[in-house]
């Protein structure tokens, strides 16, 4: 049962909260479903997964979803809003190895986490057994979460939403011999796997993301470390047609420049045809 009933702001959108404990990571996980308020179980449904859902309020998510549903813009989705937990960055991060400071080393339990509990629990508590397809997005090491889970269980997803993703997280130190080549774990990963041609990426960078330039060629690491992740991307087998490269000029680390990017990732995943 829902533990909060938020009232719908918008007349097409409904909200509500849960509280699912997850024994993976030994903590209660607040919940934001959002969903179309005249919900038709004979209708497949996508399904959103995204994490640092405490943000989206501040967006407002309901607001935009509601927009364009009411102009038809979208296909009717599910979106549930994963808030973080006190421990974000050791949830967050990539399975594949913890970074150079031993964050993300409950990352294999946050994946377990969205696959054994959180999905289940939501084909049953939404009385919905299957979804037409599943996507994750997040925000910043949230975005690298998404991105890892995604392409570790490609088989499960067809598309990531990469919203100022961390993607710089590395399993060196800089003053420890940190090579960009070398030592990028998301980068990494992806080099070394297979080529997954039915997946789809958006990524989106804001110009005033940061102000850091490690290699001093006056582009800042966001930008550059997201688009060394499209070249490798492309390396693999995928082409434009795969990949969304959004840069938002003037554009911040902060929730209003993903909400302003949000429609567009929205439109470019279940748009109407």
């Amino acid at each position: 049962m829902p533990s909060t009933q938020v009232a719908p702001s918008f007349k097409m959108v409904e909200t509500i909260r849960y509280n699912l404990y997850s024994d993976y990571l030994e903590r209660e996980v607040e919940l934001d479903i959002y969903l179309p308020k005249e919900l038709n179980l004979a209708v497949h449904y996508s399904l959103l997964l995204l994490n640092d859902g405490q943000d989206l309020g501040k967006m407002p998510f309901d607001k935009i979803l509601n927009e364009l549903w009411e102009n038809a813009a979208i296909e009717p989705l599910i979106c549930v809003g994963i808030h973080c937990g006190p421990n974000r960055k050791m949830e967050y991060g990539t399975a594949y190895a913890q970074d150079y400071d031993g964050r993300g080393a409950k990352a294999g339990l946050y994946a377990k986490f969205i696959f054994d509990e959180l999905i289940p629990f939501l084909r049953k508590e939404l009385k919905i057994p299957s979804f037409k397809d599943k996507s994750f997005a997040g925000f910043s090491l949230g975005a690298l979460s998404a991105l890892d889970i995604v392409w570790n269980q490609p088989n499960q997803f067809n598309r990531v939403g990469v919203f100022s993703g961390s993607l710089w997280w590395r399993k060196k130190a800089y003053d420890d011999g940190y090579d960009d080549e070398k030592d990028r774990l998301m980068h990494l990963q992806i080099r070394k796997a297979d080529f997954y041609p039915w997946l789809r990426f958006y990524l989106q960078c804001g110009s005033l993301d940061e102000t850091a330039d490690r290699n001093k060629n006056g582009i800042i690491d966001s930008i550059d470390d997201t688009l060394d992740l499209i070249v490798e991307l492309k390396a693999k087998g995928y082409t434009d047609g795969h990949i969304q490269y959004s840069l938002i000029e003037g554009g911040k680390h902060d929730v209003p420049t993903w909400g302003q990017a949000f429609p567009d990732f929205l439109k470019w995943g279940w748009g109407v045809k």
